[in-house]
């Protein structure tokens, strides 16, 4: 009897398994004229055929996949005529499509991330129908006596449209962190050029979910890419400020005077006579972060040596820049632009992407610009080892 129950086990836990492998899609087309139905998986943003699957004449059909964990997947007759699934190994889904265009109108069963991608892409494809309503009221109104009245109230309601899709999609967002779902709404468009989450700030959410799935999918190709997109897009906002407030300054000396984390104005010129190693971070970089975990073993190294390292933060939360410079215990100078929003020395010292820095003789001279990790330690060891 023991040896039963042992065996019986052993069959449900190998059973188990391979469940956790696999997951299946059966589905129905109730109104289809079409013969086969094919599966992608989604390649970042390329799909990749996996399979294809005979209709049956009672409109039935199914797949069994191998997967590893959650990703992206295309069920449809083309590339225009498809419906998305985020499917996790070990689901069991059930499609229903009732109508001939599969994307039109359709349930899913069995997969809560695919419901939540489903849920988003009917939101915005009713959100697009409104707005091309609107924009063929505008246009007819523009033809019209009394359109000096009528368009401003079009635009308002249009811009209030724009509001309320990414509002739900930030709310979206915001309860579903550890969901890829939130990858979609991250990225979804009201057309080609226009993101639904649309403002400079949004880019939080970006980092939100780049930080969380990271943890959570860290070699999900997607997530990657995020946090590729989540860099580039930093660094691309960087950009943008400093070449918007180019030539809209007085002429100014290269001499930083800054606050401290304790409040006190601190001058690079003060340091001539000690080698300084003026540097721009932002704690919201990991870049960042893992550089200065570096530059903490060259302090603790060259210090007493005569090497300073006087630090410039961005970030326009003060209070969250205290807590990381002590956080990560940064014994040096840490300083911040008196208007991160209108950095005036990143602007000066030509900052483009983070992290930057400039190294400076004991004269004040600079004599090393962007030197980082191995590069940096080999000029410092010229300097202070010989």
């Amino acid at each position: 009897m023991k040896r039963t129950l042992i065996l019986l086990l052993s069959i449900i836990i190998i059973t188990g398994c391979k469940n956790k492998s696999t997951f299946t899609i059966s589905g129905i087309v109730k109104k289809g004229t079409k013969e086969y139905i094919y599966l992608n998986r989604v390649n970042v943003n390329t799909p990749v055929f996996i399979d294809s699957a005979k209709i049956k004449k009672s409109g039935k059909f199914s797949f069994k996949v191998k997967a590893g964990e959650p990703d992206f997947y295309q069920v449809g007759y083309s590339e225009s005529d498809f419906m998305t699934l985020l499917a996790e190994p070990g689901e069991r889904i059930k499609l229903d499509f009732g109508s001939p265009e599969l994307y039109r109108d359709y349930t899913v069963v069995g997969s809560e991330g695919s419901e939540q991608v489903r849920m988003l892409d009917m939101r915005l494809s009713e959100a697009k129908i409104k707005l091309d309503s609107l924009k063929k009221v505008y246009e007819a109104a523009s033809k019209e006596p009394g359109f000096e009245e009528k368009g401003p109230a079009i635009e308002t309601l249009f811009n209030e449209l724009l509001k309320d899709i990414r509002k739900k999609n930030i709310e979206f967002i915001i309860t579903h962190t550890r969901s890829m779902a939130s990858l979609k709404a991250l990225y979804q468009r009201i057309d080609e050029n226009t993101y639904v989450l649309y403002e400079p700030r949004d880019l939080q959410y970006l980092k939100i979910i780049s930080d969380t799935l990271g943890r959570y999918y860290p070699n999900s190709k997607h997530v990657q890419a995020l946090a590729a997109d989540l860099k580039n897009e930093m660094n691309r906002m960087y950009s943008r400020q400093f070449e918007d407030m180019a030539g809209s300054f007085p002429e100014i000396k290269l001499d930083p005077n800054l606050m401290d984390i304790n409040g006190k104005r601190i001058a690079l010129s003060s340091l001539r006579g000690k080698v300084v190693l003026l540097t721009f971070w932002s704690f919201q970089s990991k870049e960042c972060i893992t550089e200065n975990l570096q530059l903490v073993e060259f302090y603790k190294k060259y210090n007493k040596k005569g090497f300073e390292i006087y630090q410039v933060n961005l970030d326009e939360d003060a209070e969250a820049w205290k807590r990381e410079v002590k956080f990560d215990e940064l014994p040096w100078i840490s300083t911040r632009e008196d208007d991160p929003a209108n950095p005036v020395n990143a602007r000066l010292f030509n900052v483009r992407t983070l992290p930057a820095n400039y190294l400076f003789s004991r004269e004040g001279e600079i004599i090393g610009t962007n030197l980082h990790g191995r590069y940096l330690q080999i000029k410092l060891s010229q300097l202070f080892d010989n």
